[in-house]
């Protein structure tokens, strides 16, 4: 059905989470200002970007504000509750629910800077003592 949301978080794709990063920085920004930003990065329509735009506020990716012109659009969510709900989805299915294989995997691709291990250290000592 045409504009129905549907149930359940949305799982933006790629080009709606480019869209999304211009907006989480810089929104709430007109069409054109966003084909702008993307445009800067890699070659993109204007039309191209509208019709994204158009999609992602029936999908309730974005709001859009008709009050002004030209119209703005916004995201709809935090750009944290975006993230922590696609990195939940990945986990779910790329490691079958397992925070640890994640973890343990993405250690094992690159060393992490003592910097790094810092902040899981003291995140972890967080986890232990139910602060998070």
């Amino acid at each position: 059905m045409i504009g129905v949301v549907p149930a359940g978080p949305i799982r933006p794709t790629k080009s709606e989470l480019a869209i999304l990063r211009v907006l989480w920085e810089g929104g709430p920004l007109s069409v054109r200002e966003v084909h702008t930003t993307l445009n800067a990065v890699k070659p993109t329509g204007y039309t191209t970007v509208l019709k994204l735009m158009q999609i992602m506020t029936e999908k309730g990716l974005v709001e859009r504000d008709d009050t002004v012109r030209p119209q703005l659009y916004k995201a709809k969510q935090k750009q944290t509750h975006t993230q922590k709900h696609l990195l939940r989805d990945f986990i779910d299915r790329a490691y079958g629910g397992s925070v640890k294989a994640l973890v343990m995997h993405a250690l094992s691709t690159r060393k992490p800077s003592a910097e790094d291990v810092e902040e899981l250290e003291a995140l972890l000592e967080r986890f232990k003592k139910g602060d998070v």
